[in-house]
């Protein structure tokens, strides 16, 4: 906190400015507080003009871009750093004084009440399930992190009572590692994947980073996190923090947490203490009569179990943080998804089409198929980030028929399907041609999703991209 006092007089270096998130705003809070700013990212001015574009009003920044100078890092007093950059062997980074991110700069800042979301995937789907649900109820609340809204967009409108909610990617957390002032109140970790080994190289290095959402927490905080499975069994047993579980059956009885039954209700059970003739919450205490409360019903717009767990998870943070118990379930039913993650988007002659391209790895795509009451036309593939494709492959026979996106994950998709016998269409470069292809064999009552399993890199800027292009080609071809 000390050292944010004074803003004016810190000279700053951002290391990676990219075209949204917390490059682009460490640069502007830092510009607007009257700090000399140098903003420095290996992509040239052309890649970043719409970033630069947003900065260059300011007088008090500069730019170094197409490289970075050693200088740059040597000088300043603190170096805002990318998420995405690595610190081990970084030579510039080893000559910085001090190295923040925009989340640390944040929690330095701030007292608001924070909520934070990790995971493999679904973790932007809970988050916004929970933003989506504080503020249907009123409450004063904001969303950032991984999501590419930064919160030093609005960390200056935070308050007390005022809830953060925060998505998390392991690389955010590596980062907050050694911050104390990190402390969830609620904590939610969706499930655990196989993803960014590329990075990581194994499994444990990769959950160790996730860990850090609870490493600070005590047992006045909530931790939600998975039952029945490896991960979820650590999680539980290591962190400090009051636990709940979830599952997509029912818990046993003695054990808090989320859970579905078999008509499709989702409940929480939680336990209450007695205060006078009324029942008052201690989800922290975890003593006193064990509590069901239904929090979401099997009318909720959301499709596919995980989908639902997701905003079930999402309803019980609710809960606990103190929203009337009886409206939960009617303000959650009405929650229909975000942008990129099983995001229906069209209709057009009984055809309904999903853009799930938040999904990058196998086991997402999986998930996918398994959302929907009959077999979808599925669109996947894409570039490797070394993950074992064979998931997909074992599945990819529950899709009513399957299309393929060119990569080198792809290459790698393909030989597991025609081992297997199973037929495809593609590879393609683009959707052009591949609904061009689809569109004569599709019948009414079809559910089209395109949920890659894979990056995208290699035809697409990125996954918001490869979903937004997905969405352009389907209503310039589906619309009448």
């Amino acid at each position: 906190m000390q050292f944010f006092e004074n803003i004016r007089n810190l000279h700053v270096t951002v290391m990676g400015l990219g075209l949204n998130g917390g490059g682009l705003a460490s640069a502007d809070f830092f510009a607007r507080h009257g700090a000399q700013v140098t903003v420095t990212d290996l992509k040239n001015a052309e890649t970043l003009a719409p970033s630069v574009n947003k900065l260059k009003h300011f007088p008090n920044i500069r730019f170094v871009l197409g490289e970075h100078r050693i200088e740059d890092f040597k000088t300043a007093d603190v170096v805002i750093k990318n998420p995405g950059v690595k610190r081990e062997g970084n030579i510039y980074l080893e000559e910085a004084k001090h190295i923040e991110t925009d989340i640390s700069v944040f929690l330095s800042l701030s007292k608001a009440p924070l909520i934070a979301v990790t995971g493999s995937k679904g973790k932007s789907s809970t988050a916004s399930a929970i933003y989506y649900g504080l503020q249907a109820f009123g409450y004063t609340s904001f969303l950032g992190g991984n999501i590419t809204v930064s919160p030093l967009t609005f960390v200056e409108k935070t308050e007390r009572d005022t809830p953060v909610v925060l998505e998390l990617s392991s690389w955010q957390l590596a980062d907050l590692k050694s911050v104390k002032s990190f402390k969830p109140d609620i904590a939610v970790i969706t499930p655990i994947m196989e993803d960014h080994l590329n990075w990581y190289g194994t499994m444990e290095k990769y959950v160790s980073d996730k860990k850090i959402i609870y490493k600070n927490m005590s047992e006045q905080d909530s931790l939600i996190c998975s039952y029945g499975d490896k991960w979820g069994d650590i999680f539980a047993q290591e962190s400090g923090a009051h636990i709940y579980r979830y599952d997509a059956v029912p818990l046993p009885d003695n054990i808090e947490g989320a859970f579905f039954t078999a008509d499709g209700n989702g409940y929480c059970r939680i336990a209450l203490e007695k205060s006078g003739n009324s029942a008052v919450k201690r989800p922290a205490a975890g003593k006193g009569t064990l509590h069901q409360i239904k929090l979401l019903s099997h009318k909720s717009r959301i499709s596919g179990i995980k989908l639902r767990q997701n905003v079930l998870n999402a309803a019980s943070v609710l809960a606990l943080y103190g929203a009337p118990e009886d409206k939960i379930a009617g303000i959650m039913d009405d929650f229909g998804g975000i942008a990129h993650r099983m995001e229906f988007f069209h209709e057009a002659e009984g055809i309904r089409f999903y853009n799930d391209s938040a999904s990058t790895v196998p086991e997402a795509a999986v998930a996918a198929l398994e959302a929907f009451s009959e077999p979808p036309v599925l669109i996947c593939g894409g570039t490797n980030k070394n993950l074992n494709f064979t998931p997909l492959a074992e599945n990819a026979s529950k899709a009513k028929s399957l299309y393929l996106l060119g990569g080198s994950g792809t290459d790698i998709l393909i030989k597991l399907l025609k081992a297997r016998n199973i037929p495809y269409y593609g590879p393609y470069v683009g959707f052009n041609t591949l609904l061009q292809d689809m569109k004569p064999n599709l019948e009414k009552g079809d559910a089209v999703v395109l949920s890659p399993g894979a990056a995208s890199f290699e035809l697409f800027t990125n996954e918001f991209d490869r979903g937004n292009q997905f969405k352009e080609r389907v209503l310039a071809r589906f619309t009448k």
